[in-house]
């Protein structure tokens, strides 16, 4: 008689253990077991716990090939599915091979798994593994498919509503439940305050800051009180939320007629424009993809959203200082150049004009696009294209985790009936035409970090700690990617013979990046060097880059005129006519703001189910080198994680965004 031991995890969150009949039944090369059920004595498979049973055989079955999990209802209780971690079974022989879940199982459902090491297509070499593999890829086709959310963007998952994805696929239970009661408390709040919906002017700036009576940072106070520094505003573009926007400049562009008379007084004693230009000192915003773009209609006057040329210096006091501002792209006499030595409102409206165009391409481009569209391209093809025993489905999943969730309802609140881009000053429309055109521009190297910081010439531009930080993650990153994907691939042969590895870039390719080639993005690939660059790419853009442009939001935006998604009166079109009471004409009504206050607090929240880059609780891999490459993976972050601590106790304004201890893995909200 042999015996088989069945280890079997029900998960710890909420609601994960079953009272329902649980089957299961193992596949070896010598034929397979009787349908066993999971019983032991008392009550089985509840939250948290692991119970262990044996399976007995009259004979061996040999190499251990597959294991079929069912479930059926006892009596006639409501459905309660069951959320199984993994399953590990003890051969006759002393092996232990795992078989992850890491999945919600429903009545009636019939569940194959696949244990032991990673495997490739081409190293199947069983009849029955080979069907399951094609059957499984067969539904996952069928089940996630592509849809269109408009002409030249990347495509999207079909789900119409996030309702729709599968139990392990949406939010837990308990990151809903914050989520909801965040919702209520800044809601009463904000009811009781008499402000949300409110279309009152504010009165004056200082009433803003009395928008939440408890939801404050560091961070959110010090830009109320420094929002209108110049220095403050420089290190921004740096620094903040949106850091992938300015570009050293050694030619002025011809539409950008800055004198050196004009700049002169910002520019250290004895230097000129053009010296600092050759020593790499000058820096350039160029906002001219927004130059046309539809706005959207408030109270029926079309809104203005400017295409700016904004020029910095960076002084000797390594500080970062705008010195010119254009705010439309042909210079005309409506056109003035702005410069800091202005009225002081005419010089801050001028920048506030600037910001607002920063924030729409952030939102809707860097962010939006480049992080959540792009993580749900890569997580639909994955899902897709390689089956659950692929050694890139096992490294790329956590790295997914609530995108798809995210996506579907993230596209309602920000683009639906009354969604914060949607009630920006663009609208749906303008935000729609601004990702198209950035889209169609986006490049690989753009989203290759080390790349993007030598093409704008910022490689040694001082105090810019997005790209500190963001290197070393890169390499970190790159060097556990390279580590895994070698120990999978050991040459470009088998690169090129994976065949659901090419259908998996072909998929992002023609679904992300439109087939674009120009992009420079990779079709196909014919090197282990070449899927090691993409893996480092999408890992990171899913986990560092979100981080970057995502977790400073309330910091930045909550306070309205240092981050405004709308500006209700035109931009400035002569100098000496503004005043205080201009500005505050300019900013938007208090309902506008504090909705949008509202969502950066959401935006920007922490919740207690999530999971840090590098952190893998749910076992796939079986094999002890991989797991020993993820705990050095995990090492040299919590090495950078102090590193970066230590050097913010000594900033005025800390940069913490990519303390790996607030990277989540994925892109989750």
């Amino acid at each position: 008689m042999a015996e088989y031991k069945i280890e079997v995890k029900t998960g710890d969150m909420q609601y994960a253990g079953t009272l329902d009949y649980i089957y299961v039944t193992l596949f070896g090369s010598e034929g397979q077991s009787e349908r066993t059920e999971l019983d032991n004595y008392g009550i089985d498979l509840m939250k948290g716990t692991t119970g262990t049973y044996t399976i007995k055989n009259s004979l061996p079955l040999g190499k251990l090939l597959l294991l079929k999990v069912e479930k059926d209802p006892f009596f006639v209780l409501p459905e309660d599915e069951w959320y199984c971690s993994k399953i590990e079974v003890t051969t006759p022989e002393g092996d232990v091979l795992l078989f992850p879940c890491y999945r919600w199982i429903s009545r009636g459902e019939l569940v194959e798994l696949r244990g032991g090491r990673a495997m490739k297509v081409f190293e199947e070499d069983h009849p029955l593994l080979i069907d399951q593999r094609k059957k499984e890829l067969m539904l996952k086709k069928s089940f996630y498919q592509w849809k269109i959310l408009a002409e030249g963007l990347p495509h999207i998952s079909h789900f119409n509503d996030a309702s729709e994805l599968p139990a392990e696929e949406r939010f837990s239970k308990s990151r809903t439940t914050e989520i909801l009661n965040d919702k209520r408390a800044i809601g009463i709040e904000l009811k009781l305050k008499g402000m949300l919906g409110s279309s009152e002017e504010w009165e004056s700036i200082e009433d803003m800051k009395r928008i939440f009576w408890f939801k404050k940072t560091a961070m959110s106070e010090y830009v109320t009180e420094h929002w209108k520094e110049d220095d403050f505003y420089g290190s921004q573009f740096l620094n903040a939320v949106n850091p992938n926007v300015i570009k050293r400049c050694s030619e002025l562009p011809p539409n950008f007629p800055v004198t050196e008379e004009m700049v002169k007084p910002f520019l250290e004693e004895g230097s000129t424009l053009k010296k600092e230009m050759e020593k790499g000192n000058i820096f350039l915003h160029d906002q001219k993809k927004m130059d046309g773009l539809p706005t959207r209609n408030r109270n029926g006057v079309p809104m203005q959203v400017t295409a700016g040329l904004c020029l910095f210096y960076m002084n000797p006091e390594n500080k970062l200082m705008p010195i010119a501002i254009q705010l439309h792209q042909k210079p005309t006499e409506q056109n003035p150049i702005f410069l800091p030595n202005d009225l002081d409102t005419d010089w801050l409206l001028a920048k506030m004009f600037i910001k607002l165009a920063d924030v729409h391409d952030h939102e809707a481009v860097h962010h939006l696009m480049n992080n959540h569209f792009l993580g749900e391209v890569c997580t639909v093809a994955t899902l897709r294209s390689l089956p659950t025993i692929h050694p890139l489905y096992k490294l790329l999943i956590p790295h997914f985790r609530y995108t798809l969730y995210i996506n579907n309802v993230g596209r309602k609140d920000l683009l639906g009936p009354g969604g914060a881009l949607r009630i920006s000053a663009l609208g749906y429309d303008g935000v729609v035409e601004l990702m198209r055109r950035s889209h169609s521009e986006t490049t690989y190297s753009s989203l290759c970090l080390p790349e993007n910081i030598t093409a704008r010439g910022l490689d040694t531009i001082p105090n810019f700690y997005y790209r500190d930080d963001g290197l070393r993650l890169w390499n970190i990153i790159n060097s556990f990617v390279k580590a895994m994907v070698e120990c999978f691939y050991p040459s470009d042969s088998e690169v090129r013979k994976d065949t659901e590895l090419q259908e998996w870039i072909s998929e992002i390719f023609t679904h992300g990046f439109l087939g674009n080639k120009a992009s420079g993005f990779p079709e196909a690939f014919n090197t282990v060097e070449e899927v090691i660059k993409f893996i480092t790419m999408v890992i990171f853009t899913v986990s560092v880059q979100h981080a970057a442009g995502n977790n400073g939001q309330f910091d930045y935006y909550s306070w309205a005129p240092n981050g405004p998604l709308l500006l209700c009166k035109p931009p400035p079109t002569t100098k000496g006519q503004s005043s205080m009471k201009t500005v505050l004409e300019t900013l938007p009504n208090v309902g506008e703001t504090v909705k949008l206050a509202a969502l950066v607090w959401l935006f920007s929240d922490d919740y207690h189910d999530m999971r840090y880059l590098g952190s893998y609780p749910e076992e796939r891999f079986n094999e002890p080198a991989i797991k020993q490459m993820m705990e050095e993976f995990q090492a040299k972050l919590s090495c950078l994680s102090e590193a970066i601590t230590t050097r913010n106790s000594s900033l005025e304004v800390p940069y913490p965004y990519l303390n790996p201890t607030q990277i989540e893995n994925s892109v989750t909200i």
